[in-house]
């Protein structure tokens, strides 16, 4: 068996020559049908086409308010960036020919998986589509759509256009964040030869292109759908919809998004951490050689799953998240400036697609910020990669305090209360300081520069057990500051909005609820940043991989392990911050579902009794999906990781020339096993999230039926979404830093310390880390997913439960 010199110095021996050929995964090229119709359109003709489809944006803009034209011209700005930023990036050369063919092989995997997912979630989708289509076709009608002309069947196709066009969009959003990684990664591991700066600067670049068109998409795809709707149905004409009203018409497009988002966040988390977690077991632990080692069967199957599950369900998931945080915002301004007689309500409605206008402005100014410099390429002269980072984040969020002042002074000043504008100002500041100090604890309970990771590493001395229970306690332990910090930022936001002046015609404050809202919008108010710093994460990992079974000199693995290192922080901490922004958005869009129970039963539903027994159930039920969703996901990636370690074994042990070098690992089978074990084990927790709200709503409406309770049904998915919230929020905290303190404990003594690489202490890190895996990588992300459909189903389907 060859010794580690012998590798650096790569000799070989007679495998030496097949050592560095890859397969193709797919068989042939792969792009998006859209993409490959555009191709063939000539060049010239595709100009027009897009300059007269600009020309009617506008138009329909232009007809609809100057508000929406000044979004509009943001996102087209916005999209022109990132593509120089594509270009930027795709300029970097590729280095060795060898590294081009590990990325080749990993671009396959990830272009076959994608395209096999996605076409079982569109077939979902459509499938969906035509049960809302049916819902809505014989649901009762408001009074407001009954005033404006507005029947059932065009209710119920606008609606299943709006989730159509979200499952679309976030599809899209998906297909964006994993196309830019397959590119970017070796154009990364290529520059970790020369500059660890150049190296961070392309990973930094290509994650800020997939944050831009994320962002835009979810912003100008709301404005366009918005602008529509105005000008189609004439909406503030007499006889017509009122503007107020408007913004409930979207909600299908956050189902949509929903949706997509997660199942994609399923099948890439099960992908993803499958691969890992089978790779591990058998590479570090049993055969004792390194990560991304080219004798691991499992290692392209690994890097693919940091693309399909790390960056496309990434993309989807926060398009998601921006998506259901606008549309929940813009019907509660809209239902407010009902309340108050605004004379001009659409400043309140539009503030959300303003702000995320501004997000675009203000993170490419981060993204920019950050700059690359030639260093010497030795480690003690590498400039911590986090420290740069968190400085572009830091100039993100001076710009994003002073631009959130100046949107909130331009559209929420009225006359009626000449003060509220401030204090939605100041809304926003506890939203902004709220995502700031997520991030830090995130932060802190993850990265090995702080105690309690390091507490975790020293736990791994003694064994694989205690290494366990340290991982979950500390995981435990780590859900009380955010909880805190949630229900301070919930409570200020709250009081801020009350006291801002703004009263209905009793007299009555009515500004608490848009006040959480416009916290909930200044906590997102820097989302692209966080969306790049969280790219950076697989692009960086992919990097490490590509140079380790490229053979390249240690100087370099130790560039892209610094990167990695950070790169695992950095998504850690864009968990934490999405929980935070989603039990904000959740909160907002439990409290439109009860406005729009009381707007369909015209009655008033403010108030839900947990004292009386079935909606106690109710909340009960709810806090049970989390748990069974959770456990299902996690043994999804089990029973999906058992196959990859049996197959991984039984390479081993037939071939045995595989540890000389003398035999190929099979890459390919081990990715076909994660692939079609993926798509297979989503199903099931997603059809659970889908089937059970609206399955426990229509039982208890058919029991309130006979029982005299006509609100009972609306009432028990109402505790059952409240109680779901609550307990997903914890339990994702839970498993997103119980899972990334493992992998940086891991990490930590893979540095050197504890006996480094392939002591007992390692191993039992190792250990925890693939215990950690599916927590952080399925389950966790996947909740925070779930909360907000589970948020948007309810929405969408509140005549049902009547």
């Amino acid at each position: 068996m060859l010794m580690g010199g012998d590798l650096e110095d790569g000799n070989l021996g007679p495998y030496q020559d097949r050592l560095r050929t890859f397969p193709n995964m797919r068989g042939k090229s792969y792009n998006p049908l859209i993409f490959r119709i555009l191709r063939r359109i000539n060049v010239r003709v595709l100009f027009v086409i897009l300059l007269l489809a600009l020309g009617v944006v506008f138009y329909i803009g232009a007809s609809t308010s100057p508000i929406i034209v000044f979004v509009f011209s943001v996102c087209i700005i916005s999209f022109l960036l990132a593509m120089h930023l594509a270009k930027w990036v795709l300029a970097k050369d590729e280095g060795p020919p060898e590294m081009g063919q590990i990325s080749d092989a990993i671009r396959d995997g990830a272009e076959g998986f994608f395209r096999t997912q996605y076409g079982t979630i569109s077939k979902m989708a459509f499938l969906l589509a035509a049960v809302i289509l049916c819902i809505y076709l014989f649901r009762t009608t408001t009074p407001q759509q009954e005033s404006s002309g507005l029947g059932r069947v065009a209710t119920a196709c606008i609606t299943v256009a709006a989730f159509l066009l979200g499952a679309f969009c976030s599809g899209i959003a998906g297909y964006v964040g994993m196309w830019v990684s397959v590119r970017a990664n070796v154009r990364v591991s290529s520059a970790a030869r020369r500059s660890a700066r150049e190296a961070l600067q392309i990973a930094v670049r290509a994650g800020g292109f997939s944050a831009m068109i994320v962002v835009g998409m979810a912003v100008i795809g709301i404005a366009i759908l918005y602008s529509t709707f105005y000008v189609w149905l004439g909406v503030d004409t007499p006889g017509s919809m009122k503007v107020t009203d408007l913004p409930l018409l979207l909600v299908g497009y956050g189902f949509g998004a929903s949706f997509v988002a997660l199942f994609a966040q399923l099948g890439g988390g099960i992908y993803t951490k499958a691969a890992d977690v089978g790779a591990d077991l058998v590479g570090k632990v049993e055969q004792g050689i390194p990560e991304d080692d080219p004798r691991n069967p499992a290692v392209i199957a690994d890097l693919v799953g940091d693309n399909v599950g790390d960056c496309a369900a990434r993309g989807a998931d926060l398009f998601e998240s921006i998506a259901a945080e606008i549309i929940s915002a813009m019907i509660l301004g809209g239902t407010m400036a009902q309340r108050c007689k605004i004379e001009d309500p659409s400043g309140f409605i539009l503030f959300p697609l303003v702000v995320h206008s501004f997000d675009l402005v203000i993170s490419s100014v981060g993204i920019l910020s950050i700059r690359g410099t030639r260093d010497s390429g030795a480690k003690g002269s590498i400039e911590d990669p986090m420290t740069i980072l968190e400085r572009g984040y830091s100039v993100t969020v001076v710009l994003a305090v002073l631009t959130f002042g100046a949107s909130t002074r331009w559209l929420l000043y009225t006359e009626q209360a000449p003060s509220a504008w401030f204090h939605f100002a100041l809304c926003g500041l506890v939203g902004i300081i709220t995502a700031y100090i997520f991030v830090w604890i995130t932060k802190y309970y993850t990265d090995y520069k702080y105690e309690p990771v390091r507490t975790l590493a020293l736990a791994s001395s003694t064994g694989h057990g205690t290494n366990i229970i340290a991982g979950v306690s500390l995981g435990l332990e780590s859900t009380a500051l955010p909880v805190l910090v949630i229900s301070v930022a919930i409570v200020s936001a709250y009081w801020l909005g009350q006291t801002s002046g703004l009263v209905d015609e009793n007299g009555v404050p009515t500004g608490g609820l848009f006040g959480t809202a416009v916290a909930t919008m200044g906590m997102l108010s820097t989302a692209a940043y966080v969306l790049t710093m969280d790219m950076f994460g697989p692009i960086a990992d992919n990097a490490g991989g590509i140079v380790e079974m490229s053979q390249q000199p240690e100087s370099v693995r130790e560039i892209t392990d610094l990167l990695d290192a950070v790169g695992n922080t950095t998504k850690a901490t864009t968990k934490g911050f999405a929980i935070g922004s989603a039990a904000l958005a959740s909160f907002l869009l439990f409290s439109a579902y009860m406005d729009e129970v009381a707007t369909f039963a015209r009655e008033p539903f403010k108030q839900v009794d947990i004292a009386i027994p079935e909606v106690f159930v109710g909340g009960l039920l709810g806090s049970m999906l989390i748990f069974l969703f959770s456990a299902w996901a996690c043994s999804a990636v089990g029973r999906t990781a058992q196959e990859v370690v049996r197959e991984v074994r039984r390479q081993f042990i037939e071939r045995p020339g595989i540890m000389e070098y003398k035999e190929k690992p099979d890459y390919a089978r081990c990715v076909a096993i994660v692939a079609s074990a993926s798509l297979r084990e989503m199903i099931k927790p997603g059809a659970l999230a889908i089937v059970s709200p609206i399955a426990v709503g229509i039982t208890f409406r058919i029991f309130g039926y006979y029982t005299g309770q006509p609100l009972l049904g609306a009432k028990v998915v109402a505790s059952m979404l409240m109680f779901a919230t609550v307990s997903g929020i914890l339990m994702a905290l839970f498993l997103n830093t119980a899972g990334g303190a493992w992998d940086n404990a891991k990490k930590y003594i893979e540095t050197g310390v504890l006996g480094g690489k392939g002591s007992d202490c390692h191993k039992a890190a190792v250990t925890g880390d693939t215990v950690g895996d599916p927590f952080k990588d399925t389950a966790g992300p996947s909740l925070h997913v779930l909360i907000k459909m589970l948020a948007t189903i309810t929405l969408v389907m509140a005549p049902v439960f009547l």
